[in-house]
């Protein structure tokens, strides 16, 4: 373990501490995964969390403790350690560390809430609280499908200042989208997504490098083309590498099947978000890292127990329309999905374990929807080649 030296070490203001009746400490705030309670028996941890205010360095903190509980004869060493551990639980930030290198003035004031955001979530140790919105800044991101998820979702990644999105789309904006497809206007029908989208994008935020061809993808070696950096249409700029691929297009119907195999030869992240119904769902895939996204299809039909008499086909349970009903309410939700976990998967924020599906049913408050597998030895698309195990957790 690593542990950082900061200058003016300060508990993070969202992590704010507070006592408790029976004299023990809450830091981290009372949001669920993020915050803890620390015994305090002799009082000194507290005084200690209160002389990291940000005024004070690490040697000052020390003496502030010692002098305040003289009597305890509490060690330099204890202090310098409870210190360190609250630093590596990530509940401490540096006040005297300047911003990293590549985020201006206006950017930092732009994306102020949020960094705080971010800190809030943020449980590792950092130099600058700064730094994840610096790493988002740097990121690249290919979009595939820019209709009601993918243009919430790239309406919230540039907003959020995502380095650079590529977006690919080949439809024209038609009457019937704009019931959800809320990046375009009445004055874009007939436009191709792909101009009216950038120009919106665009004029959201200039900070962001924003690009994007019209082009349909019609197979896996289509996708393997854009992941490389193939130019069809121009307007890409130079460079062969991505960070992430975010897929928010539902057609072709295997078009997932494609990214997953794709993303597997290429050691890409990435992830898909839709709805279907009053479900709202995003997948977060990374190979090596947990199950793929056939060995989640897989473990799920597993799962299922659809009562299907002999020779009927699944669709009978769950029938498929001509058109996905949806609304601004399912799209923007399931954009917004998609855009968490790119930030998740670009930022580490926050801690994000991939090879599973999570979401909403709008019908029922309260039910989440949580699928997780094993990697699959016997899984037709990335086999043992998985690497480490990810936990199981039950579907709901």
């Amino acid at each position: 373990m690593t542990v950082l030296v900061m200058r003016r070490p300060r508990i993070k203001p969202e992590h704010r501490p507070y006592r408790t009746v029976d004299g023990h400490i809450r830091i981290g705030s009372v949001v669920y995964g993020i915050g803890s309670e620390v015994t305090d028996p002799d009082g000194w941890v507290w005084t200690l969390v209160e002389a990291m205010d940000g005024t004070r360095d690490p040697s000052e903190i020390v003496t502030e403790v010692s002098v305040q509980h003289a009597e305890l004869e509490v060690s330099a060493a204890d202090i310098r350690q409870t210190m360190a551990d609250l630093t590596e639980a990530g509940f401490v930030e540096d006040a005297g560390a300047a911003p990293p290198p590549g985020l201006s003035a206006p950017e930092r004031e732009r994306y102020s809430r949020g960094m705080t955001l971010l800190r809030w979530m943020d449980l590792r140790p950092r130099k600058s609280s700064w730094d994840p919105q610096a790493r988002l800044r740097r990121a690249r991101v290919l979009l595939i499908g820019v209709g009601g998820t993918g243009g919430a979702a790239a309406r919230d990644l540039v907003a959020s200042g995502v380095g650079a999105l590529h977006c690919v789309d080949p439809d024209v904006v038609e009457l019937s989208n704009l019931n959800r497809q809320t990046l375009y206007g009445e004055h874009d029908l007939g436009t191709p997504k792909i101009d009216a989208a950038l120009g919106a994008l665009r004029a959201l935020n200039s900070t962001v490098t924003v690009t994007g061809e019209r082009r349909e993808v019609r197979g896996p070696r289509d996708l393997a083309g854009l992941l490389s950096g193939e130019v069809d249409g121009g307007g890409r700029p130079s460079g062969d590498a991505y960070d992430l691929l975010l897929l928010a297009a539902d057609r072709p119907a295997v078009i997932r099947r494609w990214a997953n195999a794709v993303c597997l030869d290429a050691g890409m992240p990435w992830a898909e978000a839709g709805y279907r119904g009053p479900l709202v769902s995003v997948g977060v895939f990374a190979p090596g890292r947990g199950a793929c996204w056939e060995c989640l299809r897989i473990a799920e039909a597993e799962r299922r127990d659809l009562r299907l008499g002999p020779g009927q086909d699944e669709d009978a349970a769950s029938p498929r329309m001509p058109w996905n009903p949806v609304n601004a309410v399912t799209a923007g939700l399931s954009g917004g999905l998609l855009a968490h976990a790119a930030i998740a998967l670009l930022c580490g924020i926050p801690p994000t374990d991939p090879g599973y599906r999570f979401g909403l049913n709008l019908m029922v408050p309260g039910d989440p929807i949580m699928q997780r597998s094993d990697p699959r030895p016997d899984c037709p698309a990335c086999g043992t080649k998985s690497g480490a195990d990810s936990p199981v957790v039950k579907p709901s």
